[in-house]
């Protein structure tokens, strides 16, 4: 069976669309940290789209992985010349198969730390792209300051060359451009943080500002941060989606991408060294991204927060179970109405509750095997940042809550780390030890879970979430998930 790579793309079958751009011609100009199942399915296919119109070859994506787990993306990617399947999955069953020829290389920078920040200085280099998860910037939850609080993060701090992190070696690099005068660079997160730019100018320069405070202010003057909203569900790439190529086209790739129809990039155009014409392949140029990385945050990552631990705790394995169980989706129905939209800014020619009702027939095409596992996983990095700031505003406002701190309600029951018939529950977090040892009092001590000040700030001060909160908690635990969420959607906003 032939393996992908650059002597086979000519021999393809029909139904897989190859790139027939000239891949040797191609020049990079973005090194891209993290380069994962997202990144594989988004940025560097927008870029692909570019470059199948004859633009940006001089845009194509040098990757970089820091941690243990990429050592093995970038051999797999290697050994198939960096090319890789993107197959959407229609809900009615239909898929639609791409490879993608948009990045050049993969470095593992633990292996080659100075050829990374060599890269990163070189002139034609003059975007460096992030997805490292949302929990990946070492910033305080509550403070929204940089506190590196990450044992790779105080490792970089404290060793006299930084390699082990993105903060490290962009250092590291921009050293260099100053002493050659290469000028500065756009650093572009494509988390799904709320000011996601700002946050990575807070990482970026509370980090060199710890290490180097003079260089701290040249890159204060010569690097861009510009906002951005992502968007597009990508999970995992399991056996079954090898095999399916190897079945269906007869060839082997070592690293597919399944991803769901929907794709949106939202952009601020604040680039000091140039960028690629992505206007022209769909992605919305703005000068200020907030209201719709808010209505992103909240709708799409709010929802699936809001439907993964009542999922889970239900007996629910997949995203699209979870959303298509009628308690689950009155459920996320009355969140979006009620609670996230009223707290969004408008938008000229959006419909938030339309776009909210577009996010849950997204979630529920069966055809993406979206696990709630991967959803439930890193859950303090995610509240935090995509549901809390509903409450808060809601609490700001005297709008309900009701539906939110049933939610978190949810949480700390799952965090109890043992479901309703007994069986444990892997709980997969940051901060699991603590979270699990304080969930264990939610039978004696009920708001013991929301008094963590680190994720919570002061909502256990809030006497109107509080009592949403407790009598939530009460409800699941006394009456088990399946009644109390019936309780808690039929009861009156609150």
């Amino acid at each position: 069976m032939k393996q992908l790579s650059n002597a086979t793309l000519a021999a393809l079958p029909a139904g897989v669309d190859a790139p027939r751009y000239d891949r040797t011609a191609l020049r990079g100009g973005i090194v891209h940290f993290g380069v994962g199942h997202f990144h594989r399915s988004h940025q560097a296919m927008y870029l692909d789209q570019l470059m199948r119109r004859g633009q940006a070859t001089d845009w194509a994506i040098h990757g970089v992985g820091v941690r243990p787990a990429d050592e093995g993306g970038r051999d797999r990617l290697a050994a198939q010349d960096h090319l890789y399947t993107l197959t959407v999955k229609e809900p009615d069953g239909n898929r639609r198969n791409r490879v993608i020829g948009s990045l050049l290389d993969v470095r593992y920078a633990p292996e080659d730390p100075a050829g990374v920040a060599q890269r990163i200085a070189d002139p034609a280099t003059r975007v460096v792209s992030l997805t490292i998860t949302e929990g990946g910037y070492g910033i305080d939850q509550v403070t929204g300051e940089f506190t590196g609080e990450s044992a790779e993060i105080q490792s970089d701090l404290r060793a006299e060359v930084p390699n082990g992190t993105p903060f490290g070696l962009v250092l590291q690099a921009m050293r260099l451009r100053r002493d050659r005068g290469a000028g500065g660079l756009t650093i572009m997160s494509c988390d799904n943080i709320q000011e996601n730019g700002a946050v990575s100018r807070t990482a970026f320069l509370g980090f060199a500002r710890m290490k180097d405070p003079e260089l701290a202010r040249w890159m204060e003057q010569e690097l861009s941060f510009p906002n951005s909203m992502v968007d597009r569900v990508t999970p995992a790439t399991l056996d079954v989606d090898r095999a399916y190529l190897e079945r269906t086209y007869g060839y082997r790739d070592r690293w597919p991408v399944t991803c769901e129809p929907f794709h949106q990039w939202v952009l601020e155009d604040t680039f000091v060294a140039g960028r690629p014409p992505l206007e022209d392949v769909g992605v919305d140029i703005v000068a200020d991204v907030e209201p719709y990385e808010l209505m992103k945050l909240r709708l799409a990552n709010g929802t699936h927060q809001a439907l993964c631990y009542f999922g889970f705790l239900l007996g629910h394995q997949y995203v699209h179970e979870a959303i298509t169980d009628p308690d689950v989706r009155a459920m996320l129905l009355r969140y979006v109405d009620e609670e996230a939209v009223p707290t969004l800014k408008p938008i000229p020619g959006v419909d938030f509750r339309a776009y909210g009702r577009t996010v849950i027939e997204r979630f529920s095409n069966p055809e993406m095997s979206d696990p709630l596992t991967r959803i439930c996983a890193d859950t303090s990095d995610r509240i935090p940042k995509f549901l809390l700031p509903v409450v808060t505003a809601q609490l700001n406002s005297g709008g309900p809550v009701g539906i939110s701190a049933a939610v978190v309600a949810a949480w700390a029951r799952y965090a109890e780390g043992v479901d309703e018939q007994g069986r444990p529950i892997e709980v997969v977090d940051p901060r699991r030890d603590r979270l699990m040892a304080t969930a264990r009092h939610n039978g004696d001590n009920p708001t013991a879970f929301i008094e963590d000040r680190s994720l919570f700030g002061t909502l256990a001060q809030s006497a109107r979430f509080v009592e949403a909160y407790t009598e939530a908690l009460r409800l699941i635990r006394a009456d088990g998930v399946r009644a109390a969420l019936r309780q808690i959607v039929a009861a009156p906003s609150s």
